[in-house]
């Protein structure tokens, strides 16, 4: 698929569009005041036929402050269309797309900042969901890693970041991004199965045959890189039960590949993860929720066209959150390392504390500290040293639709 990377893009038209996008959404937040009768937004949607065309979308937009550069700011704007059709038979048939829009050199995304994130189609019915096409796997699909009071911006798979490597221009993080969830066949088109939740218990299955980017499974063998991984497999299940008032879930996933084109040193993929969460109801306005997810890869620093035969990359994750009406406020952790032979043996360690606030419906505000700190036992970072602590103060608005 057709992808944006860095260049005139990001330099000129497109930081213009998110720096306007994310004012736009201030302007929203202060006219909320005066004109509240505005909201909920609802998604745009229209007939074809017997199908209905849908649109919905995200504008992220962040300021913030960090001690390792000035006041500045970063943002995404997200669109996803969807045609569906429901039939008598209650079966409902789709064709649903991601398109990240615009983005800046901030991004992080896992799909390597992919123009169209996602294109496939999900059949739902009785006995379940298939999907086929450019989309996430049921690993990560179905992962549960612990309560985030703003997905876009946790440490744990964040979409946007804070820090910049001034050598690359770029988000820094890159060098090792912490994700607790199995997310290795990425957007690569894949085959995958859910079955219906029963018992509290739910199924999933996928394979991918390539790394191949092209919608459909089988019709592209993906990168002409060594090392590449195809016949990936991948199985999840998730519980779900009460005790008492309170509510634990729980998630494992392993994904499972065959190294295409070997170099020495390196094998097939094997990235498994497991991750529990407990919500308990501390009144009728007030809600405790903790949890974390723990991940194992072969693959150096998760990416997966290294994987090693004699080293591990693993990252731990655990988050609480506390919950007030239209009010959360949480603390997460994450801890990783990667090691392989004849590379940087890499550590990771972030920290946010958040207070996040929703305004209606379409709109929530989160405040908050990130801190990171990085070390390399070879090499080193663009600073000269071998060891990198980060700070940030921030604030971001999500307007959702």
């Amino acid at each position: 698929m057709t992808r944006l990377h860095g260049g005139t893009f990001v330099a000129a038209s497109g930081r213009r569009t998110l720096f306007s996008s994310m004012l736009f959404a201030w302007g929203l937040v202060l006219a909320t005041g005066a004109s509240a009768e505005v909201f909920p937004i609802e998604p745009l949607e229209t007939d074809l036929g017997p199908a209905v065309l849908t649109l919905d979308g995200a504008a992220d937009g962040a300021l913030f402050t960090t001690d390792r550069d000035s006041n500045t700011a970063a943002g995404l704007l997200r669109l996803n269309p969807a045609i569906l059709r429901n039939y008598d038979s209650g079966m409902v048939l789709s064709l649903e797309t991601s398109i990240l829009a615009a983005h800046d050199n901030l991004a992080l995304d896992r799909y390597g900042n992919d123009v169209f994130e996602k294109v496939y189609g999900k059949l739902q019915f009785g006995l379940g969901r298939f999907e086929i096409g450019q989309t996430d796997g049921a690993a990560y699909t179905m992962a549960v890693t612990g309560p985030k009071i703003d997905p876009a911006i946790s440490i744990d798979d964040p979409q946007m970041t804070f820090f910049r490597d001034p050598s690359t221009g770029r988000a820094f993080a890159s060098v090792f991004a912490l994700r607790s969830e199995t997310g290795s066949s990425a957007n690569f088109a894949k085959l995958s199965y859910y079955t219906p939740k029963l018992f509290g218990v739910q199924i999933g299955l996928s394979y991918t045959p390539s790394e191949g980017k092209n919608v459909l499974p089988f019709l592209d063998a993906g990168p002409d890189v060594g090392d590449r991984q195809n016949r990936m497999w991948e199985m999840a299940a998730t519980y779900e039960t009460q005790f008492g008032d309170a509510t634990a879930k729980f998630s494992g996933g392993m994904t499972m590949g065959h190294n295409e084109w070997r170099t020495p040193g390196h094998e097939g993929l094997t990235d498994w993860a497991f991750g529990a969460e407990v919500s308990y109801p501390l009144s009728d306005d007030w809600k405790l929720v903790v949890g974390g997810a723990y991940r194992r890869s072969n693959a150096y620093a998760f990416e997966v066209n290294d994987v090693q035969a004699d080293r591990n990359t693993g990252a731990l994750h655990v988050s609480t959150a506390l919950m007030w009406r239209e009010w959360s406020a949480g603390f997460e952790y994450s801890d990783g390392t990667a090691r392989a032979a004849g590379e940087p043996t890499l550590g990771a360690r972030g920290f946010e504390a958040a207070l996040s606030y929703a305004i209606n419906e379409n709109l929530q505000i989160t405040g908050g500290w990130q801190r990171f700190d990085y070390k390399r036992d070879m090499g080193f970072f663009y600073d000269g040293s071998q060891r990198i602590d980060m700070n940030a103060g921030f604030v971001h608005l999500r307007f959702k639709v």
